[in-house]
C-alpha cells in the first residue's frame, strides 16, 4: 500500500471539477460546524472564506511534516495559535476534526475505501498529534 499515492490520488479526487475545491472545503466546514456546539462557538467570529483558504494551505504543510517529520514555521506558528493560550482548540476537536475529514472526503472521492481513508488518517495524523502536544506548552514549539 503506497500510503502518499492513495492520499495524493484521493486528494486530487476530492477537489476535481471545481475551483480549487471550493464544495469540499465548504463541506468540511458545515460538517464541522454542525458536528459540535463548541466547534460552532469557536468559530462563530470567522472569515469562513478565509478559513478555507487556510484549511487548504494547512492541508500542504500537513503533508509536508508527514513526509519529513519536521514541523516547518508555518506548522509552528499554527501549533501555538491553536494552544490553550490562544484560540484554546482542545485536543479532543481534533478527533472531531478529522472524522468529519473522513466524511467529507467518503462524500466527495468516488474512490473511496478501506486504504483511501487509512491513508488520509495516516498523513493528517502526525500533524494532529504535534498540534495537540503543543497544547499546554506554551509558545515553545521545538
Amino acid at each position: 500500500m503506497d500510503i502518499e499515492r492513495l492520499f495524493d490520488a484521493s486528494y486530487v479526487r476530492v477537489l476535481s471539477g471545481e475551483v480549487e475545491g471550493q464544495a469540499f472545503f465548504e463541506a468540511f466546514y458545515e460538517r464541522f460546524l454542525a458536528a459540535s456546539p463548541e466547534v460552532a462557538v469557536k468559530f462563530r467570529h470567522t472569515d469562513m472564506a478565509r478559513q478555507r483558504a487556510m484549511l487548504k494551505k494547512a492541508f500542504y504543510h500537513l503533508l509536508a511534516f508527514y513526509a519529513s517529520s519536521h514541523a516547518d514555521y508555518y506548522l509552528q506558528q499554527v501549533a501555538i495559535s491553536h494552544d490553550r493560550a490562544h484560540l484554546d482548540i482542545a485536543p479532543a476537536l481534533y478527533d472531531l476534526w478529522l472524522e468529519t475529514l473522513i466524511d467529507t472526503v467518503r462524500t466527495f472521492d468516488e474512490q473511496f475505501d478501506d486504504e483511501v481513508e487509512l491513508a488520509w488518517r495516516l498523513v493528517m495524523t502526525p500533524g494532529i498529534v504535534f498540534m495537540t502536544f503543543h497544547y499546554d506548552r506554551g509558545t515553545r514549539c521545538d
